[in-house]
């Protein structure tokens, strides 16, 4: 009775994963200045297996602790929303650099970039510069299309109750939205490489120019958000084919759903600045 549970926190037991999520961070850092330094990969890919590696058990633990019922607590999941909130927020001002800068050097092109930037003007001449409204608007779509499919997954498990009747009707139509939002997210990525493909046929590359490399890191960065997502959502699909999600237990649901939601409002500011906007400055540009 003396170490009974008088709390709503859950502490969890000792882990060894903490330690060897950081051991496998520092062997990927050196392993990668090393390679970047003409040396081998070796220790960045072992670095970076270590971290799937804990990843998938770190995370295994935790979906454990969250289907036994007792140990995710309304406090417990108090703290799970807001420690996500955070990793949204510091997300979203990792893509805010990449913002400011695409828009430093479209509006203010500096002379020590000038060389680089082909001329001083953005995008630098003789760079292509896609459409708009051709892949880059289909892509749009798909997001925006995903995104509702995952909303009307997200409603069909809050109208999920245990005793109405209709539980496995529901968790099927969860089941389905869930599952075309990830054919969604694997289209958008199949497009993205496609639209890849046409911009080095053209010769924009990430080294030629400025405007190269905003391009490439902005949506490159935002395509390895979509892949992550979708993994995300897989494992969420799993998962409620296994029955673990119910109206009212759903963080893992939730976070995923946060997070592609975060991916489609990202893609809508790439999509008006760097593909709008970089027309828009063309156009500019060539009267």
């Amino acid at each position: 009775m003396a170490h009974a549970k008088n709390h709503d926190y859950h502490i969890v037991n000792p882990s060894v994963w903490p330690f060897v999520a950081s051991i496998s961070a520092v062997v990927m850092l050196v392993g990668l200045v090393n390679w970047m330094h003409d040396g081998s990969p070796i220790f960045a890919l072992l670095g970076l297996t270590g971290i799937l590696v804990v990843m998938y058990c770190w995370w295994s633990d935790v979906v454990k602790e969250s289907h036994s019922g007792t140990d995710h607590t309304p406090v417990v999941q108090i703290g799970l929303r807001y420690g996500f909130i955070l990793f949204i927020i510091s997300e979203v001002m990792f893509f805010v650099a990449w913002f400011w800068s695409f828009f430093r050097y479209a509006l203010f092109t500096q002379p020590e970039t000038a060389e680089f930037a082909a001329g001083g003007t953005f995008p630098p001449a003789g760079v292509h510069v896609f459409d708009p409204w051709g892949l880059p608007f289909i892509n749009t779509l798909i997001l925006l299309l995903s995104g509702c499919t995952l909303t009307a997954a997200h409603h069909y498990l809050i109208e999920m109750r245990e005793n109405d009747g209709v539980v496995s009707e529901k968790r099927k139509q969860v089941f389905w939205m869930l599952a075309v939002t990830c054919i969604l997210g694997a289209i958008f990525l199949m497009c993205q490489a496609l639209e890849y493909s046409h911009a080095y046929h053209d010769g924009l590359t990430l080294q030629n120019t400025y405007y190269g490399a905003s391009f490439f890191m902005a949506t490159g960065f935002h395509g390895f958000h979509v892949f992550i997502g979708t993994i995300f959502l897989i494992v969420c699909l799993i998962r409620v084919g296994r029955g673990h999600f119910t109206a009212e237990r759903h963080i893992g649901f939730e976070a995923a759903a946060w997070y592609w939601h975060f991916v489609d409002v990202v893609w809508l500011f790439l999509f008006a600045s760097i593909y709008i906007g970089s027309a828009t400055f063309f156009a500019v540009g060539t009267h």
